[in-house]
């Protein structure tokens, strides 16, 4: 059975480092995870926690309103695909739009671009370098 719940930072760290941040020195704590406006999202197989997603209240001048950051997410790679980030990613806008959330926005590695695509976000701007990480994307949708 598959199940979006909401979960501790804590939880979202074997995830992060697993697949965001393997081999290498980077944190896989993020400023932010801590506090109280930050939404973890989980997305679980049975009891096996597969995809996380952290909404972060955060403000980009190029965008208007409310906004949140969504950072680290990360899905297993056997379950990368299938719609598990298509079915957490679908939860948060119904959350975020309870919030009164206007717009989400992040930072998308270039290999990510087509899944936010298909999920209505939009690319602002030119490609930019996370120094270790690689080229991203800054992309956004107004709910």
């Amino acid at each position: 059975m598959i199940r979006i719940a909401e979960i501790k930072a804590e939880a979202t760290y074997p995830i992060r480092k697993s697949v965001l941040r393997e081999g290498m020195t980077l944190s896989h704590e993020m400023a932010g995870d801590l506090d109280d406006s930050t939404l973890h999202l989980g997305l679980f197989d049975e009891d096996e926690l597969v995809c996380v997603g952290s909404f972060m209240k955060a403000s980009n001048s190029n965008f208007d309103g409310k906004q949140f950051q969504l950072r680290g997410m990360a899905t297993l790679e056997e379950y990368q695909g299938v719609g598990a980030g298509k079915l957490m990613m679908q939860k948060a806008f119904e959350i975020l739009k309870e919030l009164n959330t206007a717009c989400l926005w992040c930072n998308a590695r270039v290999i990510a671009v087509p899944f936010y695509k298909k999920l209505g976000l939009e690319i602002f701007a030119d490609k930019f370098e996370i120094k270790y990480v690689g080229d991203h994307f800054v992309m956004f949708k107004y709910l």
